[in-house]
């Protein structure tokens, strides 16, 4: 099983309503998803995300614009084009959509027995899929009878039963607590590995993209405003909804006490001045800001934060202050060693 390509070209939806006579809920999307990649497309509630989403499966057709998936068109595609453009696309959702009167197993066979399979082979096929998300001790279950994680990994296998190329998320985590996302994400990172699905995730969740998505698209008000491997983003969000969604990872939101106290400009008499230092790469474990501090003499003031991995590379933020009359100085430094620093203000 391998994935497919997910392509959005100059793609429009509108919706009729509103005092123009249409709503605009996407506009001039154009986004390359390559097989094998898991995509993270993050937005606030009402930018377009799940409309998006659903366009991949043909439950939307665009308004303008092309939407494929393996070189298919899916926004054209009928009948029986579509039928087989939706068998290669799987689908997980954030209330899991099982159906109450059907075991464990029964949920995941159902895709099998609507296309007709064998009896025999969906019996050998739902055993594996079972297996794979760890669930044989409650294959006989009812969804009443099982945990919100073990509701989604039945959601996730049956996404599986068709052998699909494309996998996509519909907010798949936001109704799980955090332990039991992680447990889930690792789930859709093997299956991403092992069975080489291109995934597409959409979530409100910047933490939930950190964690598994190699690229990332933010979307706002129906455009993609940014969009790159992951990495990338973080390190150097342009877009100020980017930065939005990055301030509530840890290590980059500021402390009541200072953010209550922060000023643009810098006033008379001492002051601090307050950074946001971000180490990449090579440098995100080197000791600068102790070095800075031996070399220069600079006092530094850690406020908050921390380094974490984005898939295989280290990324680290910390929010200092130092003496506003030596801030140049100390910017001055960090930039020459390789690290990234932004004046977020002063305060007395």
């Amino acid at each position: 099983m391998t994935g497919a390509t997910i392509s959005f070209e100059n793609v429009g939806k509108f919706f009729a309503g509103g005092a123009k006579g249409r709503v605009t809920a996407l506009q001039d999307v154009s986004l390359t998803v390559t097989p094998g990649e898991i995509c993270g497309i993050i937005g606030r509630s009402g930018a377009g995300k799940s409309t998006l989403l659903r366009m991949v499966n043909g439950l939307e057709r665009p308004s303008e614009g092309t939407v494929s998936v393996g070189g298919k068109d899916v926004g054209r595609a009928q009948g029986a084009a579509l039928r087989a453009i939706r068998r290669d696309v799987g689908m997980i959702f954030q209330h899991f959509n099982l159906l109450a009167s059907r075991t464990v197993h029964g949920n995941i066979a159902m895709p099998l027995e609507i296309a007709g399979v064998p009896a025999a082979e969906i019996r050998s096929r739902v055993g594996d899929l079972i297996a794979r998300v760890g669930l044989e001790a409650q294959a006989d279950r009812y969804p009443a009878e099982l945990s919100g994680g073990q509701k989604q990994r039945v959601g996730i296998a049956r996404a599986l039963a068709t052998r699909p190329k494309v996998l996509l998320s519909d907010e798949a985590t936001s109704a799980l607590d955090p332990e039991t996302t992680q447990t889930v994400l690792a789930l859709l990172r093997d299956i991403n590995r092992d069975l080489g699905l291109t995934i597409l995730l959409i979530t409100h969740e910047m933490a939930v993209v950190r964690d598994i998505a190699s690229h990332v698209a933010v979307i706002d008000q129906g455009r993609i405003v940014e969009a790159g491997p992951t990495y990338d983003v973080f390190v150097a969000p342009r877009h100020p909804t980017t930065r939005s969604f990055l301030s509530g990872v840890t290590g980059i939101t500021l402390p009541r006490f200072v953010s209550g106290r922060l000023v643009e400009t810098r006033p008379g008499g001492a002051a601090e001045e307050v950074l946001r230092v971000t180490f990449a790469g090579a440098h995100a474990t080197d000791p600068m800001l102790a070095r800075m501090t031996a070399e220069r003499g600079i006092s530094v003031n850690i406020l908050a934060g921390a380094i974490e991995e984005i898939g295989p590379h280290p990324f680290g933020n910390l929010l200092i202050s130092v003496d506003a009359a030596r801030g140049a100085e100390a910017r001055d430094y960090l930039n020459r060693h390789g690290l990234s620093t932004e004046v977020l203000g002063y305060v007395r």
